[in-house]
């Protein structure tokens, strides 16, 4: 999640960022300058790419083995973020069901006879022509504060 969220944001948070060639062994990524419970993000690699959490223990190494050229960046991601990151989580779960109310295009449907039509809500859209409700439009004003304009 916290990849999509950061990308939402346009704001990977990063301290500082490592050009080279980088090596996963066993789960684990080679990169002394990255402390234990640390945010990180790969860049250029085939299987790996995204934002990771590191960890020096065995137990939660999530990453597939291989040798990449690319980058990888440390970040410095505020607790309030992992936090809402944590809500986000939550609200996808229980909103973003297929059979969720809140996943059906249709707002309305009225009966005229043998004529059905069914009537779009604008302004709470997740697209042009949807009115299922997104993750982004629900959190857009606790986003907003973390958001980077380019």
């Amino acid at each position: 999640m916290l990849t999509e969220l950061c990308q939402e944001l346009r704001n990977w948070f990063d301290q500082e960022q490592y050009f080279g060639t980088f090596e996963i062994t066993h789960g684990s990524i080679t990169a002394p300058f990255l402390v234990d419970g640390q945010y990180y993000r790969i860049i250029g690699s085939i299987f790996n790419d995204g934002v990771h959490k590191y960890s020096k223990n065995t137990r939660d190494i999530t990453l597939q083995d291989e040798t990449f050229t690319g980058s990888v960046w440390s970040m410095a991601i505020p607790q309030a973020v992992i936090n809402l990151a944590d809500e986000i989580v939550a609200w996808r779960k229980k909103y973003e069901d297929p059979d969720s109310a809140a996943m059906s295009p249709f707002t309305s449907e009225n009966y005229f006879g043998d004529y059905s039509y069914s009537k779009n809500a604008p302004g709470n859209s997740a697209g042009a022509g949807s009115s299922a409700v997104s993750w982004v439009s629900v959190f857009k004003a606790r986003l907003n504060p973390w958001r980077k304009i380019l």
